[in-house]
């Protein structure tokens, strides 16, 4: 008889624990639950382009997952140079890109009569001149050569930075956004510029000797950020922005990928594998 009790009661108690673990279920269950019901939501297709590199890195590392997660299908388009990738946002074949500041966009938008706009900022890796010949300026011979980005406003960065450097001196009230060959009034190596495409910038540190690299073509190349002779000192201006098209500057994409970026898992990525860049 107290054998059979104690079975009797056993098995309402199992029946009570069952009732409240099917009505409250398993915290892991539910969690795992949520994140298929986010990814159940199809959003479609998202397509954004990026240089080679560190910023197709941050899209594949830290962009990519958090839209899937909320239910894109996110397609990564890489490119070689500065051009073709907001050629294609302006044409349509790309939702947004990530490789450019928005002094290069708005140069870019009154040249080509085009009507992209920034949106949110990503961490940047800042400019630097790079030698594969010196160790130091000191070493740098008088009449030296330095090779420069070709575009106006990575070329007025360049010259910033060679003026932080200590190497030249500017017109006083010159706009340092703007700054070009003609705004310098101390050259103080007599150093000649040489204006080379940006994506060869990296291989212009051995050939011509000091080169004004920016920080996506550096990590591309697997220059080490700290090796450079001198970075950049970085501003807003120069920060790395999502790009959108104009007309979908309030879209549902634009508005999810500017919510993954601000994200801690975002944050947390960059922490982990992108040292070194200056953040927003």
């Amino acid at each position: 008889m107290k054998n059979i009790v104690i079975f009797i009661l056993s098995s309402i108690i199992v029946v009570l624990l069952s009732g409240i673990l099917l009505d409250k279920g398993n915290p892991f269950e539910k969690a795992n639950q949520g994140v298929k019901n986010a990814q159940s939501e199809d959003k479609g297709k998202v397509s954004i382009g990026a240089t080679s590199g560190p910023y197709a890195d941050m899209v594949k590392k830290a962009i990519k997952p958090g839209l899937e997660n909320l239910g894109y299908q996110v397609e990564l388009v890489e490119y070689s140079d500065y051009i073709q990738p907001n050629k294609s946002l302006a044409k349509g074949d790309l939702d947004a890109n990530l490789y450019q500041h928005i002094e290069f966009m708005e140069q870019f938008n009154a040249q080509n009569k085009t009507n992209l706009v920034a949106t949110g900022q990503v961490p940047t890796a800042p400019m630097g001149i790079y030698s594969g010949k010196y160790k130091s300026f000191d070493e740098v011979p008088d009449g030296g050569e330095i090779a420069i980005p070709n575009d106006p406003v990575n070329a007025a960065r360049a010259f910033k930075t060679l003026k932080l450097a200590n190497l030249l001196d500017v017109k006083p009230g010159t706009n340092e956004l703007t700054i070009s060959e003609r705004d310098v009034i101390n050259n103080k190596k007599n150093l000649k510029f040489v204006a080379v495409e940006a994506a060869q910038l990296p291989r212009s540190k051995d050939s011509i000797g000091l080169s004004a690299i920016p920080g996506n073509f550096a990590l591309a190349s697997k220059l080490d950020l700290n090796s450079a002779l001198q970075l950049e000192k970085m501003d807003g201006h120069y920060r790395n922005r999502i790009v959108v098209d104009k007309k979908n500057k309030d879209s549902e994409i634009t508005k999810d990928i500017n919510k993954v970026i601000t994200s801690k898992d975002f944050d947390k990525v960059m922490d982990e594998s992108f040292v070194g860049f200056d953040k927003p």
